[in-house]
């Protein structure tokens, strides 16, 4: 982009070709204070210079915590539980990258799984009206489990009707994609998602992908690798207005202090560090806890979905238990 088209005075246009800076992104590779000896402008003409730099840069607006709390377009993906709904007000933000975190037989596949469901009621059930694109990067999909889930959805759907439930073809708008490498994203979840076939998209799991193609000396290349993967489930989430779900693996934690971007209370943490923590709108922890819970003849070992954090939920966290018809809320776990 050429420095003419943007909205700056002509002295910090004249001043920023003297000092040879041939771009806005090479602009915006210069620390402020080094750009204002390379350009001898003054400190508030650097900064404004580069604000019309980040501007021209950005793909898309900025989105207030505002709308993400249900302000203008309070649009959100239900989980199909009321007393989960509840926490996450309403629901998933259509727009940004949510993490789902937890350690193996927490319930994360089980949730994910729901929203595959949920996503394809119409609006006012809490649906986008659309299907879903799953992409496995570990194991093969559960596809059992799913049918198992398909057939319960009049038992965990009560405020639909039977004859709605009955005309959705749940399994035939799950489209699933196995992939080891990050390449997955490049080709079929865009076209599915142009086509408006999809409006949820969700990676199982995102650690996997990293851990198997970088050894542990080529941090910095996945770290470069993590920023851009990240910035295309970004652009893919705001360009198709779509919840993308990341299921992510935790690592143990030593230290005893307390871990802000943890869950509120636990000995692990969500894998690939600080890196990827900066790149998620919302992180949720899914914890396995001791005891049981009992619905009508079936029993279920206590979870607890916590909000690590997010922009426009408070920290908090509700118990819940998997069951046939999936993952649902519980009010009271001790009666």
């Amino acid at each position: 982009m050429d420095w003419d088209q943007l909205d700056l005075h002509p002295r910090i246009t004249a001043a920023v070709r003297r000092a040879n800076v041939r771009s806005v992104r090479e602009a915006l590779c210069v620390s402020g204070p080094d750009l204002q000896r390379l350009t001898g402008l003054s400190r508030s003409d650097t900064q404004q210079l580069l604000a019309a730099a980040a501007t021209a840069c950005r793909r898309h607006p900025p989105t207030p915590a505002l709308l993400l709390r249900g302000g203008e377009s309070g649009l959100r993906l239900s989980v199909g539980c009321p007393v989960l709904d509840q926490l996450l007000r309403g629901g998933f933000p259509v727009g940004g990258v949510t993490e789902l975190a937890g350690e193996s037989g927490a319930g994360k596949t089980q949730l994910a799984l729901q929203l595959c469901l949920s996503v394809q009621y119409p609006t006012q059930h809490g649906g986008l009206d659309s299907g879903a694109v799953y992409i496995c990067t570990e194991d093969t999909f559960p596809i059992r489990r799913l049918q198992q889930l398909i057939s319960g959805q009049s038992c965990l759907r009560p405020d639909v009707s039977p004859s709605l439930i009955s005309s959705l073809r749940f399994s035939d708008h799950v489209y699933i994609e196995h992939a080891a490498d990050l390449v997955c994203l490049s080709r079929r979840v865009p076209l599915l998602l142009a086509r408006g076939l999809v409006r949820l998209l969700v990676v199982d799991s995102v650690a996997a992908l990293f851990r198997s193609e970088f050894q542990a000396a080529d941090w910095l290349e996945r770290s470069k690798q993590l920023l851009t993967f990240s910035s295309t489930l970004h652009h893919l989430s705001q360009e198709f207005t779509t919840p993308v779900l990341c299921i992510n693996q935790v690592t143990d934690v030593f230290s005893s202090s307390d871990h802000s971007l943890g869950p509120l209370s636990s000995n692990v943490a969500p894998a690939l560090g600080l890196a990827w923590a900066n790149q998620v709108t919302v992180r949720l922890m899914m914890r396995r806890l001791q005891g049981t819970v009992a619905r009508g003849d079936q029993h279920s070992a206590l979870r607890r979905l916590e909000v690590a954090f997010a922009p426009h939920l408070a920290r908090d966290g509700r118990d819940a238990g998997v069951w046939r018809e999936g993952v649902r809320g519980v009010l009271n776990p001790d009666s």
